[in-house]
C-alpha cells in the first residue's frame, strides 16, 4: 500500500491510499493508474488527477450535458481532449448524435482508459466516433471558417505544459470557426477558489470571442477544492432565456444532471460572480 498526493498549491493536496500504482511512460507525460480504497480506480497524468472511478460522472455530465440539452439539434459533436472516454459516453446518451470526433493528443492515455477503466471508455469503439490523434490546437486549425460542428467541448487537462494553448483566446477563435451558426462551446475552467487566476483568464478569454457566455459550477470531490467550474457559449443562443423541452431529459441515464439542475444552472454565488465581473 502507498500514498498519493497531489498538490493543488504549495500548501494543499489531496492524499489517497492506493493498493496499486501502475506507471506507464507516454510520449507527452507520466501516466498513473492508482488502485484506491476511497475512489476506486484513479487516472494521473503528470502528477494530477483527471478522474475516478467514483466521481467521474459528476465532471462528465456536467460538462457534456447543458450544451447538448441547449443546442436545438446537436448532431455533430468534437471533444478535444477527453482521452478516457467519459464525455463520449455522455454525449452518446442523445439521441440526436450522429457522429462524435474525438481528437486527443496522447494515444496513450486511450490505450490506458481502455484497458483500466473500461466502464468509463465503453464508447469509444461506438461506430458514431472517429478517433484523432492530434493537437487539439492544429486539429482546428485545419478546420477554421469549416462550420464543421453543432457543439465543441474542451475536456482538457490543466492550462500546463501542451493543454496551455487551449486556454487562449485564439485558440477560442479557432473553435468558433469550426461551429455552425448555432454552434455551443463548452469547456472546463478549472477551480474558481484554488485556481482562481486560471478559471479568470479562460473566461475572459472566451468572452472575447462569444456574444453569449455563462458559468456554472458543480462539485467534484477529486478535483482542487471539490468545486469545479465550466463556461458555456454562443454567438446565437442566449442561455439564460432558453427553455429545452423535456424530451431532450429522457432517458439520459444521469446520477448529476436533470432538468431541475439545469433549470437553475447558471444561478452561481455571488462571489464567483464578482470574479466575473473582473475579467
Amino acid at each position: 500500500m502507498v500514498w498519493f498526493t497531489e498538490y493543488w498549491t504549495e500548501n494543499i493536496g489531496l492524499t489517497i491510499r492506493a493498493k496499486e500504482i501502475k506507471r506507464i511512460k507516454s510520449k507527452y507525460q507520466e501516466i498513473l493508474v492508482l488502485d484506491t480504497y476511497e475512489f476506486g480506480k484513479v487516472l494521473v497524468l503528470d502528477g494530477l488527477i483527471q478522474t475516478t472511478e467514483k466521481d467521474e460522472f459528476m465532471y462528465h455530465e456536467l460538462l457534456v450535458h447543458p450544451a447538448l440539452v441547449s443546442h436545438p439539434n446537436p448532431q455533430k459533436i468534437l471533444i478535444i481532449g477527453g482521452g478516457d472516454g467519459g464525455s463520449v459516453k455522455e454525449a452518446l446518451k442523445h439521441k440526436h448524435i450522429q457522429e462524435v470526433h474525438l481528437c486527443e493528443i496522447d494515444e496513450e492515455v486511450i490505450i490506458t482508459a481502455e484497458k483500466y477503466f473500461p466502464q468509463i471508455s465503453s464508447k469509444l469503439k461506438d461506430p458514431r466516433v472517429k478517433i484523432f490523434i492530434e493537437d487539439g490546437n492544429k486539429f482546428l486549425e485545419e478546420r477554421e471558417s469549416q462550420n464543421h460542428y453543432d457543439v465543441i467541448i474542451i475536456d482538457s487537462s490543466d492550462p500546463i505544459s501542451e493543454s496551455k494553448v487551449l486556454f487562449q483566446e485564439q485558440f477560442y477563435q479557432k473553435a468558433k470557426n469550426a461551429l455552425k451558426e448555432n454552434g455551443i462551446l463548452v469547456a472546463q475552467t478549472e477551480s474558481p477558489i484554488l485556481q482562481e487566476e486560471y478559471f479568470k483568464n479562460a473566461v475572459k478569454n472566451i468572452k472575447k470571442v462569444f456574444n453569449h457566455t455563462q458559468v456554472y459550477i458543480g462539485s467534484v470531490p477529486s478535483y482542487p477544492s471539490g468545486t469545479w467550474s465550466y463556461t458555456i457559449a454562443s454567438d446565437h443562443i442566449d442561455f439564460t432565456k432558453i427553455n429545452p423541452p423535456p424530451d431532450r431529459f429522457e432517458d439520459l441515464n444521469t446520477k448529476y444532471f436533470s432538468d431541475k439542475l439545469y433549470s437553475c444552472l447558471f444561478n452561481i454565488p455571488e462571489f464567483i460572480k464578482k470574479l466575473i465581473s473582473e475579467v
